[in-house]
């Protein structure tokens, strides 16, 4: 851990830059240590991404370093606490210095005189886990004098615009450069009640025909009682991703997305333009670039018109009500053009909403200045969306993942209505 507590140690009035793989290796060391099982290769994904993505803030770096590092939702609470003893100064795990004094930013360029840190209280406490990523202001230094003063940590590499960059003015170099770490994203789905009960010797109910089982070596008291409790699991993600000629700008990097989110949680994918194509099975495949050729080929509307409304329909009618979309997460990624009806759309997504858990809708046009969603199939689809995001570059992605996770949504739930 002495990298970690080195980088969290670099004086702001010094522009130096910081070791990645060090600090990322030294995190990844702790959350392992502490019972995380956070690989040397996601440590890895871990350095690229914040050197892609340049976090300026605690909160952008706590979203990144949960998608790449997290695999499962029990292992939030660990993560939230070694996060905060590392990186948000709880703790000096370098045993000097005062303990209860903050970590100055590792990376990016961070404004002086800004408001306090997203996640934390007015006093200084943290909080149970930061807000969603956004645009945010970073920590200050009370050392520091004027609100216009600013240090940079860290030099700006080549790629490192690219986080920002939107993905329809990508080259195919570019989206290859950003494929590892699109991968890297790991959906972190929430968890459901399951109907499995397991054995807990701390469990809510007795295991009745265990107990009287057992009771017969003790001459039929029952000493020690068996007990069970229900246990949970992730919910279903469902992808669809819109690969129609609007959207052909963004379909490559969305179509890694699905790869990476098929073979890490086991999601269904699924592309539309005029009829919907089932694409799981090909994404399985290893090879990001196999997997991708094996989809297309699969999409014989590739990079055709749209009909929003039927695909929706044949989604509802042949997988949805048989339990595909059933308390599901389901991400829509679409523009929204749409050349049929869009009373139809309307109509389908209120039969969606019934059947999933949550509705996202990616849509990259989002994140042009002034965006109104004027387009008839878009207007029609919003009601029934819980989470309206842009997805348009690798910052907005992560944004799309977190967007999954329950504690990020929090009080955006639908009404029970609707459900």
């Amino acid at each position: 851990m002495t990298g970690i507590a080195g980088a969290g140690a670099v004086a702001l009035d010094r522009a130096s830059s910081v070791d990645l793989a060090v600090v990322a290796a030294g995190f990844g060391r702790r959350l392992h240590d502490a019972g995380v099982p956070v690989a040397p290769e996601r440590s890895g994904w871990f350095a690229r991404t914040i050197t892609i993505a340049r976090p300026s803030t605690r909160n952008d770096l706590y979203w990144l370093a949960r998608a790449t590092l997290v695999t499962r939702h029990d292992q939030i609470g660990t993560f939230d606490a070694v996060f905060a003893e590392i990186f948000r100064g709880i703790v000096d795990v370098a045993e000097r210095g005062d303990p209860n004094s903050r970590l100055p930013p590792l990376l990016g360029v961070v404004p002086g005189g800004g408001p306090r840190a997203p996640g934390r209280s007015q006093d200084g406490a943290g909080t149970d886990r930061p807000r969603a990523p956004g645009p945010t202001v970073g920590d200050t230094d009370g050392d520091r004098d004027g609100p216009e003063h600013e240090t940079v940590l860290a030099e700006r590499s080549d790629t490192e615009h690219l986080g920002a960059k939107d993905f329809g003015v990508c080259t195919p170099d570019e989206l290859a450069t950003l494929q590892s770490l699109i991968a890297a994203l790991i959906p972190a789905p929430p968890r459901r009640p399951s109907r499995r009960l397991v054995r807990r010797r701390r469990g809510d109910r007795i295991d009745l025909r265990s107990t009287l089982r057992r009771a017969q070596r003790t001459g039929g008291d029952p000493v020690r009682q068996v007990r069970r409790r229900r246990t949970d699991r992730p919910r279903r993600v469902v992808l669809l991703a819109d690969v129609s000629g609007s959207m052909h700008a963004y379909s490559r990097a969305y179509l890694y997305l699905l790869h990476g989110a098929v073979r890490a949680v086991r999601a269904e994918a699924f592309l539309f333009a005029t009829r919907l194509t089932r694409v799981s099975r090909q994404l399985r495949t290893s090879s990001p670039e196999v997997a991708l050729g094996k989809a297309v080929r699969a999409a014989e509307d590739f990079a055709g018109g749209t009909r929003i409304g039927e695909v929706l329909k044949a989604f509802n009618d042949g997988w949805g009500r048989r339990g595909l979309a059933r308390g599901a997460v389901v991400v829509i990624v679409s523009d929204g053009w749409d050349g049929g009806d869009p009373e139809l759309v309307a109509l389908q997504m209120e039969r969606l909403a019934r059947l999933a858990h949550r509705i996202v809708w990616v849509n990259p046009r989002k994140a042009a200045a002034g965006y109104e969603p004027t387009v008839a199939a878009m207007r029609a689809a919003l009601p029934y969306v819980e989470v309206f995001v842009s997805g348009h570059s690798f910052d907005a992605m992560v944004e799309v993942v977190a967007a999954l996770d329950d504690h990020v949504v929090g009080s955006r739930r639908r009404p029970a209505s609707r459900r």
